[in-house]
């Protein structure tokens, strides 16, 4: 599925609709068996799903040479093509994750808050599961085990839709968790796909409120708006990243490079990869030239603003592709060997671009003045600021979670990369001994 196309998509047949809510309908009552079942059975079926996966991973690896295939013929981007690869050392990678999440704290029944009324009632705030999650994303079969991984643990169900691209891949390795299931006698309806429906099963996700408790967008920042506009389900905004490095006039510039270089060239198709280089005035002189020879020997384009472009100009960069920046450079997510520059006079101007074309992801500042530090991290409205680090580190597992079911950039129950714990919501419990209010 495109993005123009799903944009395009506004209507549904009914027939499709019902077919997709009574599918939702199915992974409710499978959920409410699974909510009922101890950590350990969760955990249990986790890692037979991870051995399932490492035993048949030349079933998916198979599956996904199809997709990488049709893909590459239709022109599909390298940094894309990177997404969609899911060949048998990163179904390997993915398991372990799986593995790595049967590991970490149930979140379900963990008490949040409580306290005790005057009048003896014991009031508690406990963590249970969303219900059924809806996941909607393209050309990113990690997705699919990753989803699986934190949906069973934190006790949900989970209805997805992979997207044309990945369609083969996905159905591969959702097969293998279907059978899983049914050897541990849990309901197959658990975990489903909407991808036989194509573009009109996305349609009826977004649309089939009572049926799906929550929907989580996962891809460009067109796929993610055009979810966000159209959902008549709850939805939590994940994902595009407009990534920005600052460097400061205290910035160590033996550090800057290498983290440059990581930010924008290690995988360029990612939300944490750096889009944007934004230099201080005061080191642009002495910075520009390095960075751009750095970047111009990684084959990386750079969109320069008007004092960038000069400083770089005037370095004579061999093999250097130094376009002028124009407005609509600030605010795009290239997903590319592309990156823009701009000069800023201080640390507010970075700090008022920033926040104006941010998509509130994740922001590095590259300082090693503390006042600077202080400034940008609390002025930043971004859900993961980085002091003289990588973007790339924005990521759940990274940040300990096993797996991730997207990065949030909403400000609403979640922010930042969400694991089992932003996979559930909470419930009140009072334990009383008679009480009435008077």
């Amino acid at each position: 599925m495109t993005t123009t196309a799903m944009e395009e998509t506004n209507q549904v047949s009914g027939g499709v609709f019902d077919a997709v809510c009574a599918m939702a309908d199915r992974a409710a009552e499978a959920q409410r068996a699974l909510a009922k079942s101890t950590t350990d059975v969760k955990n249990g079926l986790l890692a037979a799903i991870a051995d399932a996966l490492d035993a048949r991973a030349d079933e998916i690896a198979a599956a996904n040479a199809l997709d990488m295939s049709q893909a590459f013929d239709e022109g599909m981007d390298a940094g894309k093509l990177d997404r969609l690869k899911f060949d048998v050392p990163r179904i390997a990678a993915s398991a372990q994750d799986m593995r790595h999440v049967a590991t970490l704290p149930d979140p379900v029944g963990q008490v949040v808050r409580g306290f005790e009324a005057p009048n003896g009632l014991r009031l508690q705030q406990v963590r249970v599961p969303m219900g059924v999650i809806g996941m909607i994303y393209e050309a990113r079969p990690n997705v699919t085990v990753d989803v699986v991984s934190l949906c069973i643990k934190s006790g949900n169900a989970a209805l997805l839709r992979g997207g044309h691209a990945a369609e083969r891949t996905n159905a591969a390795t959702l097969a293998i968790v279907k059978d899983v299931l049914a050897e541990l006698h849990f309901d197959a309806a658990l975990v489903d796909t909407v991808d036989p429906y194509g573009r009109e099963g996305a349609t009826a996700l977004m649309e089939a409120r009572g049926h799906v408790d929550l929907l989580v967008p996962r891809g460009s920042a067109r796929l993610i708006q055009a979810v966000v506009r159209n959902s008549k389900v709850p939805v939590i905004e994940t994902g595009a990243g407009n990534v920005h490095i600052y460097v400061d006039r205290s910035a160590d510039l033996t550090k800057a490079i290498p983290i440059l270089l990581n930010a924008k060239t290690q995988r360029v198709g990612v939300c944490n990869a750096a889009e944007k280089l934004i230099v201080h005035r005061d080191v642009a002189e002495a910075f520009l030239p390095m960075a751009a020879q750095a970047l111009a020997n990684a084959h990386v384009a750079i969109h320069a603003d008007e004092v960038s472009y000069r400083i770089i100009g005037e370095a004579n960069i061999r093999d250097i592709e130094l376009l002028e920046a124009d407005a609509s450079d600030w605010g795009t997510e290239y997903l590319a060997l592309e990156i823009g520059v701009r000069v800023v006079d201080s640390i507010d101007d970075a700090i008022a671009h920033i926040n104006t074309y941010s998509t509130h992801h994740t922001e590095s500042i590259l300082a090693e003045d503390y006042g600077a530090v202080e400034r940008f991290t609390k002025d930043i409205d971004s859900a993961v600021v980085m002091v003289n680090a990588s973007p790339r580190f924005t990521d759940g597992g990274v940040f300990g979670f096993g797996a991730e079911l997207g990065i949030s950039t909403q400000k609403m129950h979640a922010r930042g990369p969400m694991g089992l714990q932003e996979m559930t919501t909470t419930k009140w419990v009072g334990y009383g001994t008679g009480q009435v209010r008077a």
